[in-house]
């Protein structure tokens, strides 16, 4: 339960004011449909995620644990100070010519935009932490989910009223805090 809550909680903070967030706003606005946009979000992610926390348990095999614990550490910190980076809507395709509607077009968009990205980063990370794919994946399947469909039934006012911030202040610290924890794990301290 713990990876699965901290996987959860820890995207559904990092994701608010990504550019798979900003999509979201995008798509919502583009083709007004937010069933088919919320349905192509959870398939791309849940999808991507599966593969990512994959890799992170594949890679987590490959090191040994004090190895594994700087990884982690170093990815973390690394990842704590991304999210301080805010992401821009020019970073992403709105969809617009788009002749596959919204639920392949959202799904095709959500995957590739997920790939090298921060949440895809953090769900290699964390199942390499955790070595449990179910429950990283979806945790952070579940976390995209409580950031993005807010987004896509309340548009861009709801963006617009978020501390952003303060929201990416909090991520940022999550991550920091899981990097700190791995690498004293590293040490032997923990």
């Amino acid at each position: 339960m713990e990876a699965f809550l901290i996987s959860m909680s820890a995207v559904a903070v990092a994701e608010i004011g990504d550019k798979t967030q900003l999509l979201a706003l995008v798509f919502a606005a583009r083709f007004r449909k937010p069933l088919p946009i919320i349905a192509g979000i959870f398939v791309a992610t849940i999808v991507n995620h599966a593969l990512a926390a994959e890799l992170g348990i594949l890679v987590a095999s490959w090191l040994t644990p004090q190895i594994l614990n700087w990884v982690l550490g170093v990815s973390f910190l690394a990842a704590g100070v991304w999210m301080l980076i805010p992401d821009k809507v020019d970073d992403v395709s709105d969809g617009t010519g788009s002749r596959f509607g919204p639920f392949i077009t959202t799904t095709i968009a959500f995957f590739l935009a997920e790939m090298g990205d921060k949440t895809q980063l953090a769900t290699i990370g964390l199942a390499a932490r955790f070595h449990d794919l179910l429950a990283v994946a979806g945790g952070t399947t579940i976390g995209m989910m409580i950031a993005n469909v807010p987004a896509v039934f309340l548009g861009e006012a709801a963006a617009k009223a978020l501390p952003m911030q303060l929201v990416r202040g909090t991520a940022a610290a999550i991550f920091v805090a899981l990097g700190c924890v791995a690498i004293l794990e590293a040490l032997g301290i923990v």
